[in-house]
């Protein structure tokens, strides 16, 4: 789900998110498509930290911050997986706070606001107007992003490092995973239920810890592991009493999870080549968006020829129709959105409250979404759902404390 690890996203995941254009999600490193969260972790120390980079001087130093999704955007590779750890020596670069009072309540419900709405219309787009070419409505989200933060870098706004093809050549890889996040995020949103889709985005999480552990030789204690295997379990229980299953919808989000959990694993390997070969040495996350979003636009288009998805484009009335486009132009922008308002809202709280707040905004987003699209549900699925998004709370809390203690 855009700007998506994303992701700014996929994170645009993991439609959620995101959801980079990380974004989608809910990325296990940090896309959204259906939550397009471009957020993009890496490993340091023998954890997981965000990535970011030194803000322009005269800004104060933040002892946390983060960088990149997805967009995901609905592709979510996003802090909200717990993906949060101490990183004391980067800060954030091309960000400047508002000066408002309340500064943190304001940046916590515009982060919470923009992540459930860039789900909910991405849904209500593939389902309400039953809208069959989710390559062609991920290309689209991705260049309303690149045209904005364009705008914005030209302007003096924010500050992106210059696309060369060194960089191009390096981050190539990650932004091939990073676009198969994201459609596969808009492909499995378009059948499963929004809450459906949160829950078993939480498979994404196990595949990560896996994966950290064979790759990085990283150890979980106890309690991280205790809070997979009840992801699991709620996955497994939320599928089996899913009144609306669909076996296509399940495949992609299962293709999905596995996305997202290599996008936010190779990513660690590839970020520090990619910093090497910028002109500052660093890579903040609205470079990450440009980047990632420019370089998915020419593999974009040969999907969209590969998928047919032209001849639909050609016959669907959808495209005369004025509210059709300002939909979807909305989505963009609040994948966009989601990047802004989450390096806000870190900026003001800290790591723990951003972490523990994203992932308790996936219970009023799942709700939202049986309500809002009529899901027939029973109360044997609804507690299944719960259980889940409470099993992801305790994963966010686990990993914040085997974080603190590595």
């Amino acid at each position: 789900m855009g700007s998506r690890v994303v992701p700014f996203s996929n994170p645009r995941n993991s439609p959620d998110g995101v959801l980079g254009r990380l974004g989608s999600q809910d990325t296990s490193g940090l896309v959204l498509n259906g939550e397009r969260s471009l957020l993009i972790s890496h490993e340091q120390n023998g954890g997981v930290v965000p990535v970011t980079s030194p803000l322009v001087s005269g800004r104060r130093d933040i002892s946390r911050s983060m960088a990149g999704l997805k967009s995901f955007r609905d592709v979510e590779i996003d802090l909200e997986d717990g993906k949060v750890e101490k990183d004391r020596d980067n800060i954030l670069r091309g960000y400047k706070p508002i000066k408002l009072r309340n500064q943190a309540l304001l940046s916590g419900l515009a982060y919470c606001i923009s992540s459930c709405s860039m789900i909910l219309v991405n849904k209500f787009v593939l389902s309400g107007y039953d809208f069959s070419a989710g390559i062609s409505l991920m290309l689209y989200q991705n260049l309303v992003s690149v045209i904005v933060v364009s705008i914005l870098s030209s302007s003096g706004v924010i500050s992106t490092e210059p696309l060369t093809w060194k960089l191009i050549r390096v981050w190539l890889p990650v932004n091939v995973i990073f676009v198969g996040m994201l459609i596969t995020s808009m492909f499995s949103l378009k059948y499963i239920n929004v809450a459906m889709v949160t829950v078993l985005k939480n498979v994404t999480n196990v595949i990560t810890a896996l994966g950290e552990t064979y790759l990085f030789m990283k150890h979980h204690d106890k309690k991280v592991w205790t809070a997979l295997f009840l992801m699991i379990i709620s996955a497994i229980s939320g599928g089996a009493t899913d009144l609306s299953f669909h076996a296509t919808g399940y495949a992609w989000q299962i293709i999905n999870c596995f996305l997202t959990a290599s996008y936010s694993l190779t990513l660690r390997r590839v970020m520090d080549t990619a910093k090497q070969v910028t002109k500052s040495g660093n890579l903040n996350e609205f470079s990450m968006v440009l980047l990632n979003n420019t370089l998915s636009l020419p593999l974009g288009l040969l999907l969209i020829f590969a998928f047919n998805e032209v001849d639909y484009l050609y016959k669907t009335p959808l495209l005369k129709m004025p509210m059709f486009w300002l939909v979807i132009t909305s989505s963009g922008f609040l994948g966009l959105a989601i990047s802004f308002t989450s390096m806000w809202f870190l900026h003001q709280t800290g790591a723990t409250t951003y972490s523990l707040v994203g992932s308790l905004n996936k219970i009023p987003l799942s709700i939202a979404g049986i309500i809002l699209f009529k899901v027939p549900t029973s109360m044997e699925n609804f507690l299944s759902i719960l259980f889940g998004l409470l099993a992801g709370v305790l994963f966010a809390k686990a990993k914040m404390r085997d974080g603190s203690q590595s």
